[in-house]
């Protein structure tokens, strides 16, 4: 099984998440992402290069990044960890009309005031046939909740956990 985090738009590897994952999970795989969305989905393809059975953890723009992947890949990734994923952009209009039935989890903070919860929702909705969302009070990166999330459960089984 294969573990990858991918940060948002303005934060990297060693960002709090990326640190978290870091020393928590050795094995998981970690990088930077910058540039254009072009620039950082062809550095994803490389470093996902080759493998399988993949299971994608992406916050914000990391969450778009992580959506469009198993999309477009749908055979190789096994399951979607989103934390306020940023599917209302532009960016994700092209895949609004594909669908997955991989196990997405979506953790979004009820006082997040970057990502909008509904639309982004109805969009998980819409494209997710094996979704479980949860509304956590908290804000955009998930300060307060991000490490009480059962991340064990979460990276380990290749079945949602919590339903």
């Amino acid at each position: 099984m294969v573990r990858a985090f991918i940060h948002g738009l303005e934060s990297s590897g060693r960002g709090t998440k990326g640190t978290y994952f870091g020393s928590r999970y050795p094995d998981m795989i970690v990088e930077d992402y910058f540039g254009t969305l072009k620039e950082r989905m062809e550095k994803l393809k490389k470093v996902l290069k080759g493998k399988t059975d993949i299971t994608l953890v992406g916050s914000s723009y990391g969450g778009l990044m992580a959506a469009m992947y198993a999309l477009d890949n749908p055979s190789r990734v096994v399951k979607l960890i989103l934390l306020a994923p940023a599917l209302d952009l532009d960016e994700f209009t092209a895949y609004r009309n594909k669908t997955a039935s991989i196990p997405v989890i979506v953790y979004h903070g009820s006082d997040d005031d970057v990502v909008p919860i509904d639309p982004v929702r109805h969009i998980s909705d819409t494209i997710f046939t094996n979704l479980t969302y949860h509304i956590v009070k908290d804000d955009h990166p998930l300060s307060e909740t991000f490490s009480t999330f059962p991340w064990d459960d979460l990276l380990d089984g290749l079945t949602n956990p919590l339903t």
